[in-house]
């Protein structure tokens, strides 16, 4: 399953999908990813978190993987690394 992913929101939304795909239920897959259920419930309701390596272990969990693309930017560089 490709996503495009541009807020948390999105990220919780295929990450339920996907735990519902494969049958899982929220313990279950805190269990696979070594983190906690609250974090799945959090991450899955779209709360923006910091705590990136859970997030990834999450994925890894259910098969899914990050491939970042380049998009539009909404910044502009002109500051002194610019061009760098």
């Amino acid at each position: 399953m490709a996503a495009i992913i541009e807020t948390p929101i999105d990220l919780g939304r295929t990450v339920r999908a996907t735990r519902h795909e494969l049958g899982l239920t929220q313990d279950d897959l805190a269990l696979a990813s070594g983190t906690g259920r609250r974090f799945i419930v959090n991450l899955e309701s779209g709360k923006a978190t910091v705590r990136l390596d859970s997030v990834l272990a999450v994925l890894e969990a259910l098969g899914l993987r990050i491939e970042l693309h380049p998009g539009r930017a909404r910044i502009s560089g002109n500051g002194p690394d610019a061009g760098a």
